[in-house]
């Protein structure tokens, strides 16, 4: 995913301040987990592809720059490195992950664990999942996940108000990256940040079109709805 493409660095310090305006007409939540769904018309099998290759999963994420498979452990699970380029500075972590092809009526699960050293990162270590909900309209495509603020005492102190605020609708707006990808055949450098900031008719990725927070929980958090194998990994 070029740099010159996403330019995250410069689009992540816009979004945080367009954030904070935003702060005081949005309500406070006790579940504080970012939960982000999208309606994919697409085979699962492509988004499968799409969402769990490495290489493909950097290239419509603007979460990542790089996935680096390192090892894989011997129940399946896959450690990897990641970077975040921002131009002036990479962040780099480690995580691992856990795809399950095994659900209910087709739907499909996969495990993240994550966490990094490095100090300018906003996000410290985290866990979450992925679900995969095939419907006859589509893949309902969604993702649940939670961290540690980075940045110590100030991150702790921006993150309900400014960070979480835009890693979601960062998230959001990579999911429907992947959706034009996988229903229309748009390559992701195609609906890049500074490609759609360009005047004309074109395909652009929008936050708005996925869903903040469950339909229904039945009471549990959106962590309590992660899949086994999260402890797994976690462990």
């Amino acid at each position: 995913m070029p740099v010159a493409d996403l330019r995250v660095g410069a689009f992540y310090a816009v979004g945080m301040m367009f954030a904070a305006l935003r702060t005081s007409r949005t309500p406070r939540r006790q579940d504080r987990a970012v939960y982000v769904e999208i309606l994919i018309d697409a085979p699962i099998e492509t988004i499968w592809d799409l969402t769990q290759t490495p290489e493909q999963h950097a290239r419509w994420d603007g979460r990542f720059s790089a996935i680096i498979p390192t090892r894989e452990r011997a129940n399946g699970a896959q450690e990897f490195r990641y970077e975040l380029d921002l131009g002036i500075h990479t962040i780099r972590g480690t995580g691992v992950s856990l795809g399950d092809r095994r659900g209910k009526a087709g739907e499909r699960t996969s495990a993240l664990a994550f966490d990094t050293s490095d100090r300018l990162s906003p996000l410290g270590a985290g866990r979450g999942y992925w679900r995969y909900v095939p419907t006859p309209e589509g893949v309902r495509f969604l993702t649940g996940y939670d961290y540690a603020p980075g940045w110590g005492l100030i991150g702790r102190v921006l993150d309900p108000l400014v960070t979480r605020r835009f890693v979601w609708w960062l998230t959001a707006w990579s999911f429907d990256r992947l959706r034009l990808w996988a229903e229309d055949g748009v390559p992701p450098e195609e609906t890049g940040w500074w490609r759609s900031l360009r005047p004309g008719r074109r395909p652009r990725a929008r936050a708005r079109r996925c869903r903040k927070r469950p339909a229904r929980t039945g009471g549990r958090t959106i962590m309590q709805n992660a899949p086994a194998t999260l402890t797994e990994i976690a462990a």
